[in-house]
């Protein structure tokens, strides 16, 4: 693992947490005053890199719900790097699907091998463990560029 990797992983992390107690409010992205589980790896990316590379498109709560298409995996695999759910490491980038036959639709930063970061609605961004409800819904790991471990 090159110096860079645990750097990278530790300020990905770091960036995660200063989002913690943001409202939940869906397509924001904004720090202390609302975003969904999207803006919050948005926000970290720009903590991270500066300007994201690509605007969401707008989407509803239940997007996933109403197609087959994996868009949010899709972008991931646009900008960031996938890795085996087994090499997940602390500032990986998590996706979730609620059901087998649908979508990706909700994603997280893990923080710690047994802890996550999201914002989810009716809450704000919290801190969670990552229980074995969450990794029997996990469908994708993504790293951050610039961390290849």
């Amino acid at each position: 693992m090159s110096g860079a990797a645990p750097a990278m992983r530790q300020r990905a992390v770091a960036a995660a947490r200063l989002w913690l107690g943001t409202p939940y409010h869906h397509q924001a992205s904004l720090r202390g005053v609302g975003c969904d589980c999207l803006g919050l790896v948005r926000g970290v990316w720009r903590e991270l890199y500066g300007a994201e590379p690509e605007t969401p498109p707008a989407y509803s709560p239940n997007w996933a719900e109403s197609t087959s298409d994996e868009a949010l995996a899709a972008a991931a695999l646009r900008h960031l790097r996938r890795i085996e759910p087994a090499r997940a490491r602390p500032g990986d980038v998590l996706l979730f699907r609620w059901r087998t036959h649908l979508p990706a639709k909700h994603c997280a930063i893990l923080s710690a091998p047994d802890r996550m970061l999201h914002a989810h609605d009716g809450a704000c961004v919290s801190e969670v463990a990552f229980t074995g409800w969450w990794r029997r819904h996990l469908s994708h790991v993504f790293s951050f560029p610039e961390v290849s471990d």
